[in-house]
């Protein structure tokens, strides 16, 4: 499907999907929102796709939200207050949906980031599962900086990828921060010369991911989630559910019998969800 603000394709197993409003420096817009969500939806209904990328066309990875659009985000103010309000959190609520996608898709997802990642494109990135970026990357939480707090997930997830007090400055001063501070604090699992390189190493974890078996990749995801919002104890029930349902399956004996022959196991996809 053709995109608007969006460069989608797939090969092989692996699909990458490019932020494209490169002469926008890759703002986000009321059209992005609508197609980051209904492209990783189709994603996420493909079961040849085992694996994401997530990247930015142009000089930067993404301005953040396009401010030329602040109506849309604020709502007007001619009715009812209270159902102005109430309007304005369920369409903050959709915002978020449109991230969420991301953080929920069966895929691993990886970000490889080059430039700028400013406001809603740190919302973005944190959904992610693991981060690349290249040496001339650099992050601001900006949404301190216009007197609105971050509201599409960086507040919620970057709680569990930094240090609370790092957290805490970088959202309350809204600085620059360099790549090199976010890859110290454990931002970034790989920082690269260029933004080539960055794509390239993303590409090179994506290609190994889509290797293994979907059905543990998968699980994988899921059980990490849900032991970063729950506790150790409700994790390991957790985890245990799921794998009495699914270690009876095909892909177990495959792995085991083509490990002991020094092969690489070719597993099948997952079945097409028909939702």
């Amino acid at each position: 499907m053709a995109y608007e603000t969006l460069n989608v394709a797939i090969d092989g197993h692996v699909a990458h999907v490019a932020l494209n409003r490169p002469d926008k420096l890759n703002a986000m817009n009321s059209v992005f929102f609508k197609e980051i969500k209904d492209a990783f939806e189709n994603l996420d209904h493909d079961p040849n796709v085992r694996a994401i990328i997530l990247s930015g066309n142009g000089k930067h990875f993404t301005a953040g939200l396009d401010l030329k659009e602040n109506d849309a985000v604020m709502g007007t103010k001619d009715q009812d207050p209270a159902r102005e309000r109430e309007k304005l959190r369920r369409h903050i609520l959709w915002l978020q949906d449109c991230f969420s996608v991301i953080e929920n898709a069966n895929a691993p997802v990886i970000a490889a980031i080059h430039g700028a990642c400013i406001g809603g494109g740190i919302d973005l990135i944190s959904a992610c599962d693991i981060r690349v970026a290249s040496s001339d990357t650099w992050l601001c939480i900006q949404e301190i900086n216009v007197a609105i707090v971050a509201d599409l997930g960086t507040l919620q997830r970057m709680n569990g990828l930094v240090p609370q007090g790092i957290l805490r400055e970088w959202a309350l001063t809204g600085r620059k921060v360099a790549v090199e501070e976010t890859q110290h604090f454990g931002l970034m699992n790989y920082v690269e010369p260029s933004k080539d390189e960055a794509l390239a190493k993303a590409q090179e974890i994506a290609a190994t991911i889509a290797s293994k078996s979907p059905v543990a990749v998968t699980g994988t995801k899921k059980v990490l989630i849900h032991a970063r919002d729950h506790d150790v104890q409700d994790g390991l029930d957790y985890v245990a559910t799921w794998n009495s349902g699914m270690l009876l399956g095909n892909d177990l004996p495959k792995a085991a019998m083509a490990a002991l022959k020094k092969e690489t196991p070719e597993f099948e996809n997952l079945l097409v969800d028909k939702d």
